[in-house]
């Protein structure tokens, strides 16, 4: 293989995993579309999919999205609480499971409760998995992407979360939900957001339980996945900059972070 970047590499083998295809036709592909995995896959099952196959995977999708749908008579182009619920457990899946965010970001879902018809048919199809056993089969690719890198379906997954978990009528998450799912999209399965040296996680959890305390917005939650990102990269954080449009709450969790390094420092002075 040429010579590539840890996330190009990256990227590569997320495209194999997904289209089956060889390193250089993944390759080729993703450099098509700036190496955006999304678009690239997109593109290759698109100019690889005749008439004939969409319309079969068109009509087994729809079946099965029936099977599940909590209300047809009312609601039919809708799978509700109840059904999701069951789709999920048929799956093998439970709730506490990030790659189920990942499913959810995939198929479009509006909630946490719900799919619509568009939504599953136009994301598993794009997904080459029409059955049930075709979709369980996905599983494993989705959840090495998923921990694998901070962009791609990782990304695309933390942005979608902050719309499921909304409450209607709200701008902002609560603090304790938004820490439920920092738990479950920035530890192990997910992403790791550890470093040798700081335990990022713990101390943003920290932070913002002792100092902050407040509900977390839309910017500050799609501005974290940035700085978990860069945060990854560098863990000196040579790339941090008072003058950066950082929401208030990293700046300060910027020093937060700071101390706790020098009072850690001054403890391993000290034992010495």
């Amino acid at each position: 293989m040429p010579s590539y970047t840890p996330t190009q590499k990256s990227a590569i083998q997320q495209f194999t995993g997904f289209t089956h295809t060889k390193e250089s036709v993944a390759a080729k592909q993703l450099k098509n579309h700036n190496w955006n995995i999304e678009q690239a896959i997109d593109a290759y099952f698109q100019s690889n999919n005749t008439s004939k196959d969409a319309s079969s995977s068109t009509s087994t999708l729809t079946k099965l999205f029936d099977t599940y749908r909590d209300n047809p008579k009312d609601e039919p182009d809708t799978i509700g609480v109840e059904g999701s619920m069951r789709y999920l457990q048929d799956l093998g899946l439970s709730l506490e499971e990030p790659v189920v965010l990942a499913i959810l970001t995939e198929l479009a879902a509006p909630t946490m409760g719900e799919l619509t018809r568009s939504g599953f048919i136009d994301g598993w199809k794009r997904l080459r998995a029409s059955t049930l056993s075709d979709q369980k089969s996905t599983l494993p690719t989705l959840r090495t992407s998923l921990s694998s890198n901070p962009q791609g379906l990782f990304r695309a997954t933390y942005k979608h979360t902050f719309k499921l978990a909304l409450a209607p009528g709200q701008r902002s998450l609560p603090l304790d939900t938004a820490l439920e799912y920092w738990r479950l999209l920035l530890s192990p399965p997910a992403i790791n957001w550890n470093t040798k040296t700081t335990p990022w996680l713990d101390y943003w959890i920290e932070y913002l339980t002792t100092k902050w305390k407040k509900g977390v917005s839309k910017d500050m939650w799609e501005q974290t996945a940035v700085f978990v990102a860069k945060s990854l990269e560098d863990e000196s954080m040579g790339w941090w900059s008072e003058d950066g449009a950082w929401p208030g709450c990293l700046d300060e969790f910027v020093g937060f972070v700071r101390d706790k390094r020098g009072a850690g420092e001054e403890g391993q002075g000290m034992e010495m």
